[in-house]
């Protein structure tokens, strides 16, 4: 049998990206601007709906260290942040020497757990300081809680900077996940939904805000004929070749979600008749998740001692990629002495959990050989 590597989300190319990279080539157009950076905006914000401003950036993690300066967030505040998610949700916190307050997730969507955020923000309050911003994630695609998150922060009048890296295509009540937060963050890199090779972009409510953004990651140059500069400045604004590639997987992305949501269904079937194995699936028909990546949980009690490593290294034996999910922040090294709230949902979930492969470009053979493996483990 062909043992190719299966990876978990590899770049899945829809045919016209070659067409608008050779339009930048053909006109000269190798710089962080141009017609393709120009469009690949204009494509989400349509995308989005008309209220989305975006502004296209070198990355994900670029996005929310803007969206942190553009809510005001400086040395010696309090930014709240999902626990549960990848290091870049965090570390931009710290780039601006702002404290992070680490919240649990809870069980139903695996993100942020409004009553530990409640109880977080009131924490913060108490030492003197009202938090400045809250970091929402959609973890793997799944929207958090968007009603209840909602709520809390308005209660206490604290600005949501939406997560969205992993969310591009998923949507809440009809409403595209990236459009919630007072600002969004959407990441383009080699195994999101879709990719620019390397990027990402910021989404604002209004002009002015996206303005701002795309002033400070083109190195906060003033108006002038000469190099003046009278803010601290960033190198964040995508090439136009990396537009060039995400203008064509634009024409795509429906068609990824797509795929990705029948590899999320081939995931339940395989497993349920395995007792003890739980496809992580959104709680409701309000959510519709683009499964960026298909999870599961596995209960040892229930397997006969069988655990996520036990499937992790069968996989990995058969050259087919999986992973743990995402190591909570305030178990890591570098933020383990910061606040935290909640309880240790996030922490029975990594432990538990693993992430399957979930690509658009995954074949029936793929599915045959990760079929295979898994009925190899559980008999």
């Amino acid at each position: 049998m062909n043992n190719s590597k299966i990876w978990l989300s590899s770049p899945h190319m829809g045919g016209k990206e070659q067409e608008f990279v050779k339009e930048a080539f053909d006109a000269n157009w190798v710089a962080p601007l141009g017609p393709n950076v120009n469009g690949l905006e204009h494509d989400l914000e349509q995308y989005l709906g008309e209220s989305a401003n975006v502004g296209a950036l070198s990355s994900g993690t670029a996005a929310i260290h803007l969206g942190l300066l553009l809510l005001g967030v400086q040395v010696g505040d309090f930014v709240l942040c999902q626990s549960m998610t990848f290091s870049a949700s965090a570390n931009p916190i710290l780039y601006q020497g702002a404290t992070p307050v680490f919240i649990d997730s809870e069980s139903a969507t695996w993100n942020l757990c409004p009553v530990a955020l409640e109880a977080g923000i009131q924490a913060c309050i108490a030492q003197g300081k009202t938090p400045k911003a809250i970091i929402a994630v959609h973890l793997y695609g799944v929207p958090y809680q968007i009603d209840a998150i909602r709520a809390v922060a308005d209660r206490y009048s604290i600005p949501i900077l939406e997560d969205s890296a992993e969310a591009l295509g998923s949507s809440y009540k009809g409403q595209k996940c990236g459009t919630f937060g007072d600002i969004g963050v959407l990441s383009f890199n080699g195994n999101k939904i879709i990719t620019t090779s390397g990027g990402g972009a910021i989404v604002t409510k209004t002009k002015a805000q996206k303005d701002k953004a795309v002033f400070y990651a083109t190195q906060s140059r003033d108006d002038a004929p000469h190099y003046q500069h009278s803010h601290i400045g960033y190198n964040y604004r995508m090439s136009n070749i990396s537009a060039g590639i995400g203008r064509g997987q634009m024409e795509v992305l429906d068609a990824h979600v797509e795929l990705r949501r029948q590899m999320q269904a081939f995931y339940v079937s395989l497993f349920k008749e395995i007792s003890g194995v739980t496809v992580f699936t959104a709680p409701t028909s309000d959510y519709y998740p683009n499964y960026w990546l298909s999870a599961i949980t596995i209960d040892p009690s229930l397997t006969k001692g069988i655990t996520r490593e036990t499937l992790r290294l069968a996989f990995e034996a058969d050259n087919i990629e999986s992973r743990p999910l995402w190591k909570p922040m305030h178990l890591q090294p570098i933020f383990e002495n910061y606040p935290y709230y909640g309880g240790t949902v996030a922490e029975t979930l990594f432990d538990n959990g693993l992430c399957l492969p979930s690509g658009s470009n995954l074949t029936d053979d793929d599915r045959v050989r990760i079929a295979s493996v898994v009925q190899q483990v559980f008999g």
